[in-house]
């Protein structure tokens, strides 16, 4: 079988959505707990890396040392244009290892169910999946970075202008959260309570719009991933 080794920074913020299109794509799931496990020598030539979220900072390196470590395993397969998909904090890594910017964003924090808009890129690539017939994804971030060098934008948002890129033809990062799934974001409300309230974001509220926007997210969420295996199979 196809391995895919999955970096988990906190333990709620899992593939979700996309573990039974992996396992249906023959990849057996192999997850590394950040922090808690040494990233394994195997790691740089898995079939398929995928970097998750987290509620810290790619710049944040004398704190959480490990992300260095990351980055520079994404730099090293981004070269090669090995397989690799970041997810929130994984996307930011993903362009700190390509060389740019990572920072707090000024428009403040963007969490909640909020439309993408694709660039034309966007609209030829696995994500136009993800926004048929719906554009809403889960955002849930505070940093943004600056599109790397060579990167091509594939997607936006009214606060943000970069939300998702590819790197070669096998490297995609998104900025948002399309493997959150309605029956596992109660953990998520409970594990980010603090930085919700400091938002000034209802928990009632969000999870009231989840209730109503999750399960067709997951359900794109599911196309859009086995598209991209797909393609990156080629």
């Amino acid at each position: 079988m196809k391995t895919a080794l999955v970096i988990r920074h906190i333990a709620f913020e899992d593939l979700g959505s996309f573990a039974e299109p992996l396992a249906e794509a023959g990849y057996r799931i192999h997850y590394v707990e950040a922090g808690m496990q040494n990233i394994p020598a195997e790691a740089a030539e898995a079939d398929l890396l995928i970097v998750l979220g987290g509620p810290i900072g790619v710049y944040q390196t004398e704190d959480y040392p490990f992300l260095a470590q990351e980055a520079a395993l994404l730099r090293a397969r981004l070269g090669r244009d090995a397989p690799t998909l970041g997810v929130c904090l994984g996307c930011q890594l993903m362009a700190a290892a390509l060389g740019a910017r990572v920072y707090p964003g000024g428009a403040g924090k963007e969490i909640g169910f909020a439309p993408i808009t694709l660039t034309e890129a966007g609209r030829d690539s696995a994500l136009a999946a993800l926004v048929e017939p719906e554009a809403d994804v889960l955002h849930w971030h505070g940093d943004t970075f600056d599109l790397p060098e060579e990167a091509t934008l594939l997607a936006s948002s009214a606060l943000y202008p970069h939300q998702a890129f590819a790197m070669g033809r096998r490297g995609l990062a998104l900025q948002f959260h399309p493997e959150a799934e309605k029956d596992s974001l109660e953990r998520w409300f409970i594990g980010h309570t603090a930085e919700l309230s400091s938002a000034g974001v209802s928990i009632a509220g969000l999870r009231a719009v989840a209730a109503a926007k999750a399960p067709g997210l997951q359900e794109r969420s599911r196309r859009f991933i086995a598209r991209w295996l797909a393609e990156i199979a080629k």
